[in-house]
C-alpha cells in the first residue's frame, strides 16, 4: 500500500504559487514534485510517473497548452489540471478540449482544489482499471487462447482473423462442446467493436414472447407484467456484438423480426411505434444444419442466407486428435491454478487413453474430465483411476459375436439391447445430461425421455455414481 494519496507534479513559473501548492498538497498527504517551467516539467515526467500534473497555462518558455500536448504524447494516462488566471479562462477551456481533466482559477479555493485533485486521480485510476480489464478480456478471448495446431484449426484461425475486422454477419456451426461461443468472443475481442458490449442471447432457453421482449425491449403496459419500460438486448449491444447461441431454436415469428433488424438495422420495442436504429454485429451459432431446417420449413430461407454471409465450421474433437494433448495441458494448468494445486503431470497411459477416445461431447467433455481429475488427484500425477469409467471400459457396441449370444431373442429385443447400449454411452459422455444427449441424437427431449423409461435406464442411479 502507498504511504501517500498520490504523486503530483506542480509546473508553474511563479515560486510563490509553487510553494503554496507544495504546502497545501503535502498537508493533504500527497507526494509533491515542483518544476518552474514547462521544459523542466517534461524532463521530470521522463524519469518519474505522476498520478496528476497541476499545469500553469501562462509560462515564459512553453505555454501550458504546448506542454499539455507533449504530456499526452509521452504519458497519456496522466491526469492534468490546468491553473489559469481569470483572463485566460478561454485558454483553459481549450485545454479541457485538448484532454485536460479540469482547470482551476487563481486565486483558488483550497477545499475545491483538493476535491478536484482527488476526483482527477480517482478518474485516472478508473480509466486504468477499465483499460486493464479490457486488455485481460481481449487476452482471454484472443486467438492465442483458442487451443489447436491441427490444420483444420489453423485454417479457422486464419478465417477468424480476416473476419474480425469486418462488420459482416458470421454463422458458426459445429457440434455441442466444440467452442462456438469462444470463437464468437474472439471475433468480438479482436474487432474495432471490442470497446463496446458483447451480448449473448440463449435462444433455446426462452419462450417466444419472452425472447422478443428480451431482444427488442418493451414499453410500460405492453403486456400484463410490463410495469415499466425496458431496453432490449439489441439496444444494449449497439456499436458492439450480439451473439445468438443455438439460433435454430427460435420461432418463425421471431425469425421474421430478426430478419428486419438484419436488413434495415432498426426495430420497434413491444408496444411501441417508434423506430429505433441500431448498429450491432450479429454472430450466430448452431449445432444443427440450418439448411436442413430450411428444407423442413422450420427456418426461414431468407434469414438463413442473411446469417450465412461468413460461415465458420468448427470440427469435432475426434477430427483433430493432434490437438488433444495441447488441450489437456491447457486444462491441467487452468484447473491446477484455480484449485491452488501444483501443476499435475498426466500419466503416459492416461494421455494415450484420452487421445484414443472419440470425445462425443467434444472439448467441453474433455474439460470436464480434466477438471474432475485435477480436483480428485491426491498427488501431482493424474492416473487412470481418476478417469471416468466410460473412458476406460471397452466401447459399448454390438458386434456380430455379441448378437449371436442373443440367439433365440426376437429382432425387437436385439434392437432394444443395442439401443440401450448406445443411449447409455451417449449419456455417460455428457455427464448424464438428457437435454444435451437429445441434442446430439437430434431428437426431441420427450422422445429420449420415453426411450429411457421404456428401456429401464436408471438415470438417477447412474448420474449419482
Amino acid at each position: 500500500m502507498p504511504s501517500h494519496e498520490g504523486s503530483i507534479l506542480v509546473v508553474d513559473d511563479e515560486s510563490a504559487i509553487r510553494e503554496n501548492l507544495e504546502l497545501l498538497l503535502s498537508d493533504a498527504n500527497y507526494k509533491v514534485t515542483l518544476a518552474e517551467n514547462g521544459t523542466e516539467g517534461l524532463k521530470k515526467l521522463e524519469s518519474e510517473f505522476f498520478d496528476l500534473v497541476l499545469l500553469d497555462v501562462m509560462m515564459p518558455d512553453k505555454n501550458g497548452l504546448e506542454v499539455l500536448k507533449e504530456i499526452h504524447l509521452s504519458s497519456p494516462e496522466t491526469a492534468i489540471i490546468m491553473i489559469t488566471a481569470f483572463g485566460t479562462i478561454e485558454n483553459a477551456v481549450s485545454a479541457i478540449k485538448a484532454g485536460a481533466a479540469d482547470y482551476v482559477t487563481k486565486p483558488w479555493d483550497n477545499e475545491k482544489l483538493l476535491l478536484d485533485i482527488r476526483n482527477g486521480i480517482q478518474q485516472r485510476k478508473l480509466q486504468l482499471e477499465n483499460r486493464e480489464l479490457k486488455k485481460a478480456l481481449k487476452q482471454r478471448y484472443g486467438f492465442s487462447n483458442i487451443i489447436g495446431k491441427s490444420e483444420k484449426m489453423l485454417k479457422i484461425f486464419d478465417l477468424v482473423t480476416q473476419v474480425a475486422q469486418s462488420r459482416s454477419t458470421v454463422l458458426i456451426q459445429g457440434e455441442s462442446g466444440t467452442g462456438k461461443e469462444l470463437i464468437a468472443k474472439a471475433i468480438h475481442a479482436n474487432s474495432n467493436r471490442s470497446e463496446n458490449a458483447f451480448v449473448t442471447v440463449n435462444s433455446g432457453s426462452l419462450p417466444t414472447d419472452l425472447l422478443e421482449s428480451t431482444l427488442f425491449g418493451h414499453l410500460k403496459g405492453a403486456f400484463t407484467s410490463a410495469i415499466s419500460s425496458k431496453k432490449g438486448l439489441f439496444e444494449v449491444a449497439d456499436h458492439g456484438s450480439i451473439f445468438f447461441d443455438e439460433i435454430g431454436t427460435i420461432s418463425l415469428e421471431t425469425q421474421a423480426k430478426l430478419l428486419r433488424v438484419l436488413q434495415e438495422r432498426e426495430f420497434m420495442r413491444l408496444g411501441g411505434i417508434e423506430t429505433i436504429k441500431v448498429d450491432a454485429r450479429i454472430i450466430a451459432a448452431t449445432n444443427v444444419d440450418l439448411k436442413t431446417l430450411v428444407d423442413q420449413g422450420r427456418f426461414r430461407a431468407d434469414l438463413y442466407y442473411r446469417l450465412n454471409v461468413i460461415s465458420v465450421q468448427l470440427p469435432p474433437l475426434r477430427e483433430r486428435k493432434e490437438d488433444v494433448p495441447l488441450l489437456i495441458g491447457h486444462f491441467v494448468r487452468k484447473f491446477c491454478d484455480e484449485n491452488a494445486k501444483p501443476h499435475c503431470q498426466v500419466a503416459p497411459e492416461v494421455l494415450k487413453l484420452l487421445v484414443e477416445y472419440d470425445w462425443p461431447g467434444n472439448v467441453r467433455e474433455l474439460e470436464n474430465v480434466i477438471e474432475r481429475a485435477v480436483v480428485l488427484s491426491p498427488q501431482s500425477e493424474i492416473t487412470v483411476d481418476l478417469v471416468p469409467e466410460h473412458l476406460t471400459a471397452p466401447a459399448a457396441r454390438m458386434t456380430l459375436d455379441e448378437i449371436s449370444i442373443l440367439d433365440g431373442q426376437s429382432l425387437f429385443e436385439i434392437v432394444d439391447c443395442f439401443e440401450k447400449k448406445v443411449i447409455v454411452q451417449m449419456l455417460e459422455s455428457v455427464n448424464w445430461s438428457q437435454t444435451e444427449a437429445a441434442e446430439k441424437f437430434a431428437v426431441p427431449l420427450s422422445t429420449l425421455n420415453s426411450k429411457v423409461k421404456r428401456l429401464g435406464i436408471d438415470i438417477k442411479r447412474k448420474a449419482a455414481r
